[in-house]
């Protein structure tokens, strides 16, 4: 495909930094945006059974699943915050389609595996991740917190209790990555994401998994101090581990050996520190935060891209841009911004805005497969692959939804629900 090697320059649109444009036009704007991304997602990218499509090859034209637990939790969070701008039932009806297949992967028949959900990662990797679980459940919590449907929380916090149970190695302040779904054996020797390496240590095989607060979630839905610790403990372990980048370098997906970044590995453990910023005041958790989104300022480019894949020396790939990455780098700039603590990251905020609301599908695109959706894309030349996914969208709705209440419902006189207090639960 040889056109791929100018493909960055046909989506990565100029960034029109939109200081001089109205608030009115730019509520619209981005309001418009919300809606047609959320539409789209209930509409095309969760399938009958209510799980995500995932991936969508732009060649082949078929959808592909990849890790559906986790993609179908985003889906989830980002139909829940349009709903809370929008106040649109269709998008909650959406959320809770999602919400109920997510659930019906709970196990209740496995001998060692019972509260556990069959959340197989997929596309080789045929375990159970933890990550899969964890970073999958914040639309869970966020879907009952609004509906108050105490399945949506209940199951997820059964399957993190079985992880508590069978995964932690506290000493280290890590969790075991995958469990193999037949037997429920956890892989203390020989990790699926290092196939072939002959000596596994245990970074390779466990990590300081924060990813999407899981505990802290469990500890809002059933009052259990357990959960509050576990989740302090991760916390103090990412602050522990962090290196002097602000990146987590010693565990995969990045890998240390070569200087390669996941685009947003980083930032899902600096969103867990917020998280826990949030619950302690522990100032420790935002200043690290904060340096991993200062890193995340120099990955960005003048545009508002970031790539798929970045080194620590500087350099990127420009052949993926990753627009879930330009989004949750934006959701969390403008959440510190909020904290009184990122007054650097009002360019980086403004870029990612205009680079989501550019680098879109066109609604009436004339492949439906893409119409209405926010550009994440994966290319491999040597595979002669181009990958759409759906990342693009769910990040982009928490994103958008985020700045739309910050800065632009106030400046309206817009209603706009803020995220509701927690049922009670017994």
């Amino acid at each position: 495909m040889k056109h791929l090697a100018g493909f960055a320059l046909i989506f990565a649109f100029p960034c029109a930094m939109g200081a001089a444009e109205p608030v009115g036009a730019l509520h619209d704007r981005v309001l418009s945006a919300i809606r047609i991304g959320a539409n789209y997602t209930c509409d095309v990218l969760l399938d009958e059974e209510g799980k995500s499509r995932c991936d969508y090859d732009m060649i082949t034209g078929r959808w592909q699943p990849y890790e559906p637990a986790w993609h179908t939790g985003q889906l989830i969070l980002g139909l829940v915050e349009s709903y809370r701008v929008t106040h649109e039932p269709r998008f909650l009806a959406g959320a809770r389609r999602a919400g109920n297949w997510w659930v019906s992967l709970e196990i209740r028949d496995h001998p060692r595996l019972k509260g556990m959900v069959r959340a197989v990662h997929g596309a080789g990797v045929n375990y159970i991740v933890f990550a899969t679980v964890s970073d999958g459940t914040p639309g869970l919590f966020a879907l009952w917190r609004e509906t108050g449907d105490e399945r949506y929380a209940a199951v997820p916090t059964r399957a993190g209790e079985w992880m508590l149970q069978h995964m932690y190695d506290r000493e280290n302040g890590v969790f075991y990555d995958a469990v193999d779904p037949e037997t429920g054996e956890v892989q203390k020797v020989e990790s699926p994401f290092w196939e072939g390496r002959t000596e596994q240590k245990l970074y390779d095989l466990a990590r300081p998994n924060n990813e999407g607060s899981i505990f802290k979630d469990m500890y809002l839905f059933t009052h259990d101090e357990r959960y509050r610790q576990v989740f302090i403990e991760l916390c103090d372990s990412l602050v522990a581990k962090q290196g002097p980048e602000g990146m987590w370098m010693d565990f995969t997906p990045n890998n240390k050996a070569e200087g390669r970044l996941h685009p947003r590995f980083n930032l899902w453990y600096a969103e867990s520190l917020l998280e826990g910023y949030d619950l302690t005041g522990d100032r420790r958790y935002l200043e690290s935060a904060v340096r991993t989104l200062q890193a995340y300022t120099r990955l960005q480019k003048k545009d508002g891209t970031i790539f798929y894949t970045n080194y620590l020396d500087g350099r990127s790939t420009p052949n993926s841009p990753s627009g879930s990455t330009v989004a949750l780098a934006g959701l969390l700039w403008l959440r510190v911004t909020r904290l009184g603590a990122g007054t650097d990251f009002e360019a980086n905020i403004e870029r990612s805005l205009e680079w989501i609301l550019a680098n879109r599908f066109a609604a009436d695109h004339p492949d439906r497969n893409v119409a209405g959706g926010f550009i994440d894309l994966r290319s491999s030349g040597q595979k002669n692959r181009l990958v759409q996914r759906d990342l693009g969208t769910s990040f982009a709705l928490r994103f958008l939804a985020a700045y739309y209440r910050d800065r632009l419902a106030n400046a309206t006189g817009d209603a706009t629900s803020p995220s509701p207090t927690p049922p009670s639960h017994p």
